[in-house]
């Protein structure tokens, strides 16, 4: 698995190249339809990749939890991934260790293939294509598109929350009362392609009295900034009068949030929007990608009140 998981630091720079890398790996048979489809998970995630360890059962785990497993000294949860996607596996070969929201945790899968660097480009929002579920979108594998292999991107904070409840915030939490103002007509322009997100999100928005408008993805914000400032200027009013700050994703469909806030940042209308990037993927070396293309904020995934603060800090 070493040949896997090496070259971090050249992924690394991918960061603002609207590139990434997908971890490619098979969860066994469909349930229902007895296919063996391609999944996928962001390089970025996953910490590394093992032949699957000892795993000790834990009385009254829930249940797609297989048990626990001591890596390197530190004890994680171990999730039956075939089994939260409806897969029957041939054998739980490889264990992925993953970090994610600030906590670590393993996923049990069938096998690993093969990393493939991709330009967001060449994902689309499962919503637009009706997959839905446990998938936020769809990523084509090979260069031909219509015949190319399509690899399933898991919704992981939607299957963390299914299989490790206890171990997420939902963003019904108390929060500290935080006074931000906003000039009146303006809004949060907030992106994020994954459903359980935009629901804590829209739930720290309300609670701090902050309109918003909600996009899926990196582009959708954009083309919604593009119009927001055209109607300023008709308007004859400051870009922030419209738009008061950008709240966005890193991983999304189409285009990345590093690519997205490179975009406000050198358009000379909308390059005062302050941005604020919110991303599971935590770690001061993303934090620094995001204040090379021009972000004003990085806050990681998902405490309510921290969002609050990181919100009030830029306004």
């Amino acid at each position: 698995m070493s040949n896997v998981m090496q070259e971090v630091e050249e992924r690394s720079r991918l960061a603002g190249t609207n590139k990434f890398e997908l971890l490619v790996f098979r969860l066994g048979k469909d349930a229902h339809s007895g296919t063996r489809e391609i999944f996928g998970i962001n390089v970025f995630k996953v910490r590394e990749a093992l032949v699957m360890p000892p795993i000790t059962p834990m009385p009254g785990a829930p249940e797609h939890v297989m048990g626990v497993a001591n890596i390197r000294g530190q004890i994680i949860p171990v999730v039956n991934l075939p089994a939260v996607a409806g897969c029957v596996p041939s054998g739980l070969n490889i264990l992925l260790v993953t970090e994610y929201e600030r906590s670590v945790q393993g996923f049990a899968v069938e096998d690993v293939e093969e990393i493939k660097r991709l330009e967001w480009s060449r994902v689309v929002s499962a919503e637009v294509s009706a997959a839905g579920g446990l998938v936020t979108s769809l990523a084509r594998l090979d260069e031909d598109d219509e015949k190319g292999r399509l690899a399933l991107v898991l919704d992981v904070e939607q299957i963390l929350r299914l299989a490790l409840p206890a171990r997420f915030k939902g963003g019904d939490e108390p929060m500290q009362a935080h006074d931000v103002q906003i000039p009146q007509g303006s809004v949060i322009l907030y992106a994020d392609d994954s459903g359980v997100a935009r629901s804590q999100i829209e739930k720290a928005l309300a609670h701090l009295g902050l309109p918003f408008v909600g996009t899926k993805t990196g582009k959708e914000a954009w083309e919604r900034l593009q119009v927001m400032a055209k109607e300023a200027k008709a308007a004859g009013i400051p870009i922030r009068n419209k738009v008061a700050m950008v709240l966005t994703d890193l991983e999304m469909p189409e285009m990345d949030g590093f690519t997205l806030t490179r975009h406000i940042k050198e358009s000379d209308v909308l390059k005062e929007v302050p941005v604020v990037v919110h991303s599971s993927l935590s770690g001061s070396a993303n934090e620094s990608h995001a204040n090379s293309v021009g972000a004003d904020g990085y806050v990681a995934k998902f405490v309510s009140d921290e969002l609050a603060r990181a919100i009030a800090k830029v306004l």
